[in-house]
């Protein structure tokens, strides 16, 4: 499956009620809710002894997942746009890979 079939299948359960401008606000707000389920799985491993509940971790990021779909789709975008967009922001940033002095002193 490619990105944009994916987001293709996952708006199939998009509610049909919703405006524009509605999904757009439904979308943002389910992907800090359900990135903040992830962060709390994690937290609980690191910081209270948890095992790591890694199929749980994965259902979130699957959350996460149509989220974005969700509010690119109010943008009339499709996922494969926005991740490539997200590639040449990066490649312009390290062009030769990660590097920690451009990190702390990068442009925009």
């Amino acid at each position: 499956m490619t990105i944009n079939e994916y987001q293709q299948l996952a708006l199939r359960t998009l509610n049909p009620e919703l405006d524009r401008r509605d999904v757009l606000i439904n979308g943002v707000m389910g992907l800090c809710g359900e990135s903040g389920e992830a962060i709390d799985i994690v937290k609980k491993h690191l910081a209270q002894g948890h095992a790591l509940d890694r199929d749980r971790l994965i259902g979130e990021l699957g959350d996460v997942a149509w989220y974005l779909a969700e509010t690119a789709a109010a943008l009339d975008v499709d996922l494969e746009t926005v991740l490539r967009c997200n590639i040449e922001k990066l490649q312009r940033r390290y062009p030769a890979g990660f590097d920690a002095e451009k990190s702390v002193h990068r442009e925009a």
